[in-house]
């Protein structure tokens, strides 16, 4: 698929989006607005999303493989069908068990009520 959002209107299949690199994580925005995004991700096998905080929740669903979630130290295995919710200012790692593909998705509207 080309740079940028997918096309609108338009049915595609999320595992399709990316395809893998070797020893390498490739990302692609579905949608991008001020309010969210959502984003799909291709892992190599052993490879490390690094440790980060994000102000916002963040929705995570596998579509394929397995990967290891570290929410705050805590340890899940996430496979095919599985989704977390990783909350707002927590430090998260993901890593590539296998090799895998997910959806991730950032809710960035509804916290100026909390802030």
């Amino acid at each position: 698929m080309e740079a940028g959002e997918v096309e609108k209107s338009k049915k595609f299949n999320l595992v399709d989006v990316l395809d893998y690199a070797p020893n390498a994580i490739l990302s692609k925005t579905i949608l991008k607005k001020a309010t969210g995004n959502v984003t799909a991700l291709s892992f190599s096998a052993g490879e490390v999303l690094k440790a980060k905080i994000l102000p916002f929740d963040t929705l995570l669903q596998v579509l394929e493989g397995e990967a290891e979630v570290i929410i705050d130290g805590k340890s899940l295995t996430l496979g095919i069908g599985q989704s977390i919710v990783i909350p707002s200012h927590t430090q998260n790692t993901i890593k590539a068990i296998v090799r895998f593909k997910m959806v991730s998705t950032v809710i960035k509207a509804g916290y100026e009520d909390v802030m």
